[in-house]
Formats: structure tokens, sequence, C-alpha cells
């Protein structure tokens, strides 16, 4: 046996230590039973941020290297203090506007509030008197905003119009703020969010709320804050997949629409529940959860929810459309969701429509990879629709420059006839358990009259049969996919990130069906479930299928779970014969989380465990419930 020398040992050891996560295999997916090793696991991947973060520092080119966050974790260390200061001061004589310049600042000021120097704190308000604060156009922008004019409010009270941007007094800002606040955790537990389950923006609420749940004087905001944080990482841990989120998503890129790992809430569920590798850079806002982190740890139940899967469960929940300023009669209608998860696979669906006109990732069939990285572990299909009308809808801006605007913004593939990503009013789906049906009846003279269907590079063993059906496999996932109409392939090319003016190649095939009468079914099972991939092959060639595109598509098919499904686009679908009651639909409803529409109370259920958060009498409620026959 060969031996070591001790200092040998002790410098591989922290070099091991030293590595991210993000560069590390993967961690278990197994939940870890003991309380107090989770917490100290927790605080051992926050301190990782942290350290990862500090080392990142060039001390000696602090101009460069210097930005908010990592000023914001050398406070938290109370590290390097006087060069915060000057740091400050220097970026306060040019302050951005808008949220995500506020939370920032925000950031810094809180956390340096005992340690900054006088000057660097004077900066730092001057800039909140001399600067115009736009508040933005979205969901996410409002939470940022007005969570931060709410604790900068706090911390400078009693202050006179004269001394804020917004020509507003300390105590007329932090009462509006207050108001929009709670209007909108009050439109959140009674309809549901317009932003669900989005990839990258879940840091844009997440982080601002444990601002509010550490920060607020309010201990009212405070317990608000810390609810939203569960409510919020309730529905996260409830929709991943090992730590992955999947579909639907009302705010999406094409980067997170193929590779579904490869998002902000990957940073989230390795931070707080330790089941799937941390993205890269640790998703970049991730580092202005990381100082206050240690404030809030989710509670054992969400932690479940999240890693202890013994069952298949069917979800149906309920959220809202993006705020509708034209072309509507109603100002948020209803998403309806439908989410079933298996060890395997995960399956996810909206009931179509125009939902989002830029970000909305409408459904897909998505499967487990031991290691999610760099995998295109889904498919799905969509209408790439664009139209200035779907823009006027959901924007209060000029029409002529919309969709040239918007795709030189951060959405470069809204206007492209190939694009992955995008709602559109002539999709109607509907789900039952792993078999979804989408319907297209595309109106002549629109733009991109076609169905685009995403097939990863990581398919293997694609065979498109006689029958019509194209059969493939996904990990541990047979697939099955059925065009309606005669199709074609093209080489999938890939916008990489949202200012990328150039599409390059990343693997993956499109199914395109340019066909203005359209339609999709897929039909997903575990491999384990037949004794070979023939097997599938032939279950679902037998599976009785009837379906029409004239007038309109209609499909009557007969699942591999014997469900008989019947849809026709524009009608109500039905299974065995009994519509669906969508008007029924609670906000959540399984077995895992449930909440009325109205009820401003959710219920996160699992095995033993419950806990009730209750916006009604600002309550947080945790029992143990009696063994089952009690």
């Amino acid at each position: 046996m060969t031996f070591k020398p001790l200092a040998l040992l002790m410098l591989t050891a922290a070099a091991a230590l030293a590595q991210p996560s993000f560069e590390a295999p993967p961690p278990p997916t197994a939940p870890v039973a003991d309380a107090g090793r989770r917490q100290a696991d927790y605080f051992q991947r926050v301190d990782e941020v942290l350290n990862w973060r500090a080392a990142r520092i060039d001390l000696k080119d602090p101009a460069k290297s210097l930005d908010m966050g990592a000023i914001a974790v050398l406070l938290t260390r109370n590290e390097h203090v006087d060069l915060c200061s000057q740091r400050v001061i220097a970026l306060m004589k040019e302050p951005g506007t808008g949220p995500f310049w506020m939370f920032p600042t925000v950031c810094v000021a809180y956390a340096g509030r005992d340690r900054l120097s006088p000057e660097a704190r004077s900066a730092i308000r001057e800039a909140w008197r001399t600067a115009r604060q736009l508040r933005g156009d979205t969901e996410n922008h409002w939470v940022m905003y007005y969570a931060s004019l709410y604790l900068m409010a706090e911390l400078y009270p009693d202050e006179p119009a004269a001394s804020w941007y917004s020509g507003k007094t300390s105590a007329e800002n932090l009462a509006e703020a207050r108001g929009f606040l709670l209007h909108w955790m009050d439109l959140t537990t009674t309809v549901g969010q317009g932003e669900y389950n989005p990839c990258h923006y879940i840091g844009e609420y997440a982080i601002p709320l444990l601002f509010l749940s550490t920060w607020s004087r309010d201990p009212e905001m405070r317990q608000r804050g810390h609810m939203m944080l569960d409510w919020l990482f309730a529905e996260l841990a409830n929709n991943t997949l090992n730590g992955v989120l999947r579909g639907p998503n009302s705010r999406a890129d094409e980067g997170t629409a193929i590779e579904r790992w490869n998002a902000l809430t990957s940073y989230f569920c390795w931070l707080l529940f330790g089941n799937t590798p941390a993205p890269a850079g640790y998703g970049g806002w991730g580092v202005y959860f990381a100082p206050l982190a240690k404030n809030y740890q989710v509670p054992e139940v969400i932690y479940r929810l999240a890693t202890d899967r013994p069952d298949d469960y069917v979800q149906r929940d309920r959220a809202r459309t993006r705020r509708r300023w034209r072309y509507s009669d109603e100002l948020s209608p209803a998403v309806y969701k439908t989410n079933y998860l298996r060890r395997d696979y995960a399956v996810g669906s909206t009931q179509g429509g125009l939902i989002d006109p830029i970000q909305t990732h409408a459904w897909d069939v998505t499967w487990a990879e031991p290691d999610p990285r760099g995998k295109h572990n889904t498919l799905f299909s969509l209408h790439p629709h664009s139209s200035p009308r779907a823009m006027q809808a959901y924007f209060s801006t000029y029409p002529e420059a919309m969709i040239t605007a918007v795709t030189f913004e951060g959405k470069p593939s809204y206007d492209s006839p190939d694009k992955i990503l995008g709602s559109s009013p002539f999709e109607r789906i509907f789900q039952d358990l792993d078999t979804v049906v989408a319907l297209y009846d595309i109106p002549p003279g629109e733009r991109f009259p076609q169905v685009n269907g995403f097939f990863s590079k990581d398919l293997v063993n694609v065979t498109e049969s006689p029958s019509g059906w194209i059969f493939a496999q996904g990990g541990n996932t047979y697939l099955a996919y059925r065009p309606l109409a005669p199709y074609h392939w093209i080489p999938y090319l890939h916008y990489a990130g949202g200012w990328a003016k150039e599409k390059l190649p990343v693997g993956g095939r499109l199914l395109v069906s340019p066909h203005l009468k359209n339609g999709t079914i897929v039909q997903a099972a575990s491999a384990a479930e037949f004794p070979s991939f023939a097997a599938f092959q032939a279950a679902v060639t037998a599976l009785p299928l009837q379906f029409s595109l004239e007038p309109v598509p209609t499909v009557r098919l007969t699942t591999l779970r014997g469900r008989q499904i019947s849809f026709t686009h524009g009608q109500t679908p039905s299974v065995n014969g009994t519509p669906v009651d969508y008007a029924a639909w609670k906000l959540f409803e399984g077995p895992h989380l449930n909440a009325e529409v109205g009820g401003r109370r959710l219920t996160i259920t699992h095995g033993r465990l419950e806990r009730v958060l209750d916006f009604n009498t600002l309550t947080i409620t945790d029992r143990v419930l009696p063994p089952a026959g009690r």
C-alpha cells in the first residue's frame, strides 16, 4: 500500500472541497433523513456560493471584478469593507434604473448599513433621490420594484418628497409599495401567478421575498415574505423531476426549453434540496440569495416533496395569463395546468391558446437523466405564432416596431418560423396522465402555417413506423409521437442566449408539418413496463385511434392506460365519455398541494407531514397526521 504524505492529503482534500458543484459529479437524488445533516449540507452549499464568489474578486482591479453582487458577499463576510465603500461610491456616480438595479442596491444598502462608510451610504441615498426608476412591465419587474422601494422607504423613514426620485415622501412610497405587494400576494393566493413555474425568473421572486422576510421592520411583512417563499418553493418542488423543472412554463427561453436543467430553478433545487447539479456560476442571480439564505430553510414537508417520490401522481392547478390590455373581455384568463409525474419521466401541459405571446412553453414530456447537464431530455410540439396583434394584446406600446424590437431585446427567436418557444391562439391541448393531444386549426394567411415538433439529440432508436407513429427512447422512457399531417425534417438551430444574433447547430431535429389543419399525439411509458422496445411499439400501434382534420381537427383515442379520449379543436375534451369540467378546477389539487380558488390557503402534504399556509390569518400550521386507519 502506498501512503501519501499528510500535507499532500490535506491539499487534495482542500482541492476537492474547492471544486464548485457545477463541475462535480451529480449529487444523489435520494432524500436525507436526518434533519441535522440536511441543515449542515444546506449551510455548506450556501457557504460554497459565497466562497466561490469571493474567490473570483480581483482586489487589485475592483473596477472589473467588484460589482454589487460581489460587494454584497464581502459585506456579508465582513471583508474588505473599506474597498467596498470606495467601490459603492464609484458605482453610485452612474446609477442604473429599474428593478434590476434597485434590488442589488437594496442588498448592498442593507448588508452595509452598519459597515459601509457614511460617504458610501450617502452615495446610495443620493442615487435614490436623483435617478429616475422605471417600474417595468411584467409581474417579476413589479415585485422587485416594489419590494425594493418598500425596504428603502423603511431604511429611510420620515423623509420628504424632495429626497426621493418618485417625488413622494417615505410614508407615501411605503404605502404604495405595501399596497402593491399585498395585492400581488392576494392575486397569487386566490387565482395564481401570471408568471407561473418560471425557469429563470424564479429568482426575481425568491430574492426580494427573502429580503422582505429578513429585513422588513414590519413583522407582518416578514411573515408574508416567509410564507410566500414556502408557497413558491412548494410549487417548484412539486413540478420538478430530480430537481429539474419541466413544462409547462409561462416564462422560458430557447435554452431552458430544450435543456430543461439549465435554468435558475436548478440553482434553487441544488441549494434547497441538494438533488441536482448546480448551474454554472450558480445561476448568476443566485449570488443575491446566498448572503441571506441561512435565514430561510425549506420545511421538511417541502424538502420531502422535492426528493421523496414513491408513487406516481397527477397534479391539476390553475394560474392566470399575463395581463391583457387589448382584444380580450378578461384581464387575465385562467390557465389550467396538468402535471403527471413518474420516476422515469414527467408530462405537463396547459390547455393551450395565447397565454404569453413570447415565452410560453405550453407542454412537454421530460425524461429523467442521471446527469442532466447538456442533455436535451424533452419532446414537444407547437405552432410558431408571431403577430403584431398578439403583441398588442399584452404590451401597451406602439405596435409598428413591436416584432422587430422584441427580437433585439432578449427574445431573438420570436419571429422565426422554426422557433420552439411561444404560444398560439390556434393551439388547443389536452392531457390525460401520460398522453398528450395537441390540435392546431391555423387560419389561411397565417405567417407561419406549420407545426414544429422538437426531437432531441439525446433520443435513441428513433423509428418512423409505417403505422404513422414515430417511436423513440429517452433515458428509461419510451415515447410515441403521432403527427396528424405529412411532415419533413430540418436540423434544429439554436440561439445560444437572449442576445444572440446567430443560430447554431446543437444537435436535434425539428419535425415540420406545413399544414393548417394539424395535430400531435404523444404517448409516454416507462421502459420497465414492456419486455422490449418492439413490444412498446406493438402496444401503441394496436391502440384504437380515429382522427380527422376537417372541418376541424378531431381525435378519438384509447390510451395505453385504457382511457378513452375524445377531443375536438375548440370543444371541451372528454375522458371515458365525461367532459372535463375546467370550471371546477381548484387553485391546486393533488396528493401534495391543495388550495381553493379564492381561498388564500395552501395545504402542503407529504406522507403524514402537513403544513398549512393561511394568508387569511397570516399563520403557518405544522402537524403530523395520524397513521392511516386511525
